[in-house]
């Protein structure tokens, strides 16, 4: 479940390495403690989204699979 504090940042069709390069870059502009919710299409989002979390010491709050894509729930670490 995404919580009413979260920022959305909306990546559909977006392709591999986009995805995490413009996480990482927004997450850069945010505090510590911050959540941060991802849309994305990307097939490899699912893997490439975890891996970058557990790299720079952020919490996968939520990972799932939806109808079009993925969508994560990232708290900044």
């Amino acid at each position: 479940m995404i919580t009413a504090t979260a920022e959305i940042y909306d990546l559909r069709g977006l392709k591999c390495p986009l995805p995490v390069l413009k996480t990482r870059r927004r997450l850069k502009t945010m505090v510590s403690g911050a959540e941060l919710a991802i849309e994305t299409t990307d097939p490899l989002a699912g893997i490439d989204i975890p891996h970058f979390c557990s790299q720079e010491g952020h919490v996968l709050v939520l990972s799932e699979k939806t109808g079009t894509g993925h969508r994560f729930v990232i708290r900044k670490g």
